[in-house]
C-alpha cells in the first residue's frame, strides 16, 4: 500500500476513496480498522472511522490505530480526512488528531486544506467559503452537533491544537509548487507547522498535491487527494486505468438523516412523487415508531417504488427537539433507528441503499457490519457509487449538502447501472 488515509466518518471516506479511485489508483475503502493485513494489490487504503462528533480522546485513540495499521501495510504518507466544511468544536476533533497524528509519525509539519472546489468549498485569506457564502452563513451555522459559527479556519483551528497555525495565502499558491514548498518552510520554522493553505480552483490543489510530496501527513477534504496519485504512480500509468462496475437492479430504499438545506431540498423533490415516511424525533423517544413497523412499511413499498425514511427537519425543529430531550439523545436515537432499519431491510431483500447524512451513514454502516466497500463510479462530485465487499449490496453514502435536488433518482439509477 503506498497512502494510507484516515476519514473522520464514512460519507467523507468514500468521498476521498472517489477522488483517488478517478486519480487511478487501486482505492478500498475499510469499515473501520481492519484485524488482517490488506490485499497487496490495494494501493490506496481508506480507513473510515466514525470519529468526528465522539469525545477527543476516543477520536485520537481510534485515529492512532487506523495509523499504526496504514503504517504496517508499509504506506508512504498518510491523510486525515475531514470534511470540506470543517465539521468541529472549538474543542476538536479536527486539532487534537492533527497533533496526535504528526506526533506519532515524527511530522515537523502539515497542511489544512479541506477545499474542494467541484461543490463550491474554496479558502481564500485563510476564510472558508460554500460557493458565494462565508461557511459562517452557509447555513453550517445551524448545524446540530457541529455548528460552524466563524469562517476563519486559524481562528476556529487555534483552541483545537497545541501548535501554532499558519498559513499560505493564495497568491504564493497561484505562484505553484516550489514557491509553497518555501512558504511551509518559513511557517515552520516560524513555529506554526499546522498550516492553513488557500486554495480555490481545482488547479491550487494539484500545485499543492506536487508540493507535498515529501510531507507525511496531509489533512483536508477530498479536494487535496486530487494531486497525490502523480506522486506515487506514474501518472501515464494511472491515466490508462479504469475500474469496472456491476450494478444490481434489485428493491432499493432510501434513508436520510441529514438536516442539511440541499438534503432537504432533495427530501422534497423525492416525496412528491414516491412513497415517502417521516421519522419523528419525539414520537420515536416516546416510543411510538417500532423500527420493525417502519421496515415492514418499506418492504412493502419497495416493490412499486423505493421509499422514503426521512428525519431531515428543519432547524428550529430539531433545535426544539434538543432542548426537550438532549442533543446526544435526539442524535443517538434517530443513529441507532436507521442502523436497525437498515439491518432490518437487508434482511428482507433489499439490496440497494441511499442514505443521507454523515452520522446516519456511519451507524448504518456499523450496523450492518460491513468490513469494506469497493469504489465505483461517481454519482455527484464527491459521491460515487459503492459495493459491500463481503455480500450483495449496492449502497451510496452522502454528505449533507452534496448532490443536486434529484440527488437521490439519479443515485437509484447508478446502483441500478450494468456494464456497458
Amino acid at each position: 500500500m503506498l497512502l494510507g488515509c484516515i476519514g473522520d466518518d464514512f460519507t467523507g471516506s468514500s468521498d476521498l476513496a472517489n477522488t483517488l479511485a478517478k486519480g487511478g489508483m487501486r482505492v478500498v475503502q475499510y469499515c473501520g480498522v481492519p484485524t488482517g493485513p490488506a490485499d497487496p494489490a490495494v494501493e490506496a487504503g481508506v480507513v473510515a472511522l466514525k470519529s468526528r462528533t465522539i469525545p477527543v480522546h476516543e477520536a485520537v485513540e481510534k485515529s492512532l490505530r487506523a495509523l499504526d495499521w496504514l503504517v504496517a501495510q508499509g504506506c508512504r504518507q498518510f491523510v486525515f480526512k475531514y470534511c470540506s466544511t470543517f465539521d468541529s468544536t472549538p474543542q476538536g476533533n479536527i486539532g487534537p488528531v492533527i497533533d496526535a497524528l504528526m506526533e506519532r509519525l515524527g511530522a515537523e509539519s502539515t497542511i489544512v486544506c479541506p477545499a474542494f472546489p467541484a461543490t463550491g468549498r474554496s479558502i481564500y485569506q485563510g476564510h472558508l467559503f460554500v460557493k458565494d457564502r462565508l461557511l459562517s452563513e452557509s447555513g453550517m451555522e445551524n448545524h446540530p452537533l457541529t455548528p460552524m459559527t466563524d469562517a476563519d479556519l486559524r481562528r476556529w483551528l487555534t483552541p483545537q491544537t497545541k501548535q501554532g497555525v499558519g498559513h499560505v495565502a493564495s497568491e504564493t499558491v497561484f505562484s505553484g509548487p516550489e514557491a509553497i514548498r518555501e512558504a511551509f518552510a518559513r511557517e515552520t520554522r516560524a513555529g506554526r507547522p499546522v498550516i492553513v493553505v488557500d486554495a480555490i480552483r481545482d488547479d491550487d490543489l494539484f500545485a499543492i498535491g506536487t508540493a507535498v510530496r515529501d510531507m507525511a501527513l496531509v489533512t483536508g477534504g477530498s479536494g487535496i487527494a486530487l494531486g497525490l496519485p502523480a506522486n506515487l504512480i506514474d501518472p501515464a500509468t494511472l491515466k490508462e486505468r479504469r475500474t469496472p462496475w456491476h450494478g444490481d437492479g434489485g428493491l432499493a430504499a432510501i434513508l436520510s438523516g441529514s438536516c442539511s438545506t440541499m438534503t432537504r431540498a432533495q427530501v422534497e423533490r423525492y416525496r412528491a412523487d414516491h412513497p415517502s415516511l417521516e421519522i419523528d424525533a419525539d414520537r420515536l423517544i416516546a416510543g411510538d415508531l417500532k423500527p420493525e413497523e417502519v421496515a415492514d412499511w418499506a418492504s412493502s413499498q419497495a416493490s412499486k417504488a423505493a421509499p422514503l425514511i426521512y428525519s431531515s427537519a428543519d432547524p428550529e425543529t430539531v433545535k426544539a427537539a434538543q432542548e426537550r430531550h438532549g442533543k446526544e439523545r435526539v442524535a443517538s436515537a434517530i443513529e441507532g433507528f436507521f442502523a436497525e432499519i437498515a439491518r432490518q431491510l437487508t434482511s428482507t431483500g433489499i439490496t440497494r441503499l441511499v442514505v443521507a447524512g454523515g452520522e446516519t451513514s456511519g451507524a448504518v454502516v456499523e450496523g450492518l457490519g460491513l468490513t469494506a466497500l469497493e469504489i465505483g463510479p461517481e454519482i455527484a462530485a464527491g459521491v460515487p457509487a459503492l459495493k459491500a465487499s463481503d455480500r450483495p449490496l449496492w449502497l451510496t453514502l452522502k454528505s449533507g449538502n452534496f448532490g443536486a435536488e434529484d440527488f437521490f433518482a439519479e443515485a437509484l439509477a447508478v446502483l441500478k447501472r450494468r456494464p456497458e
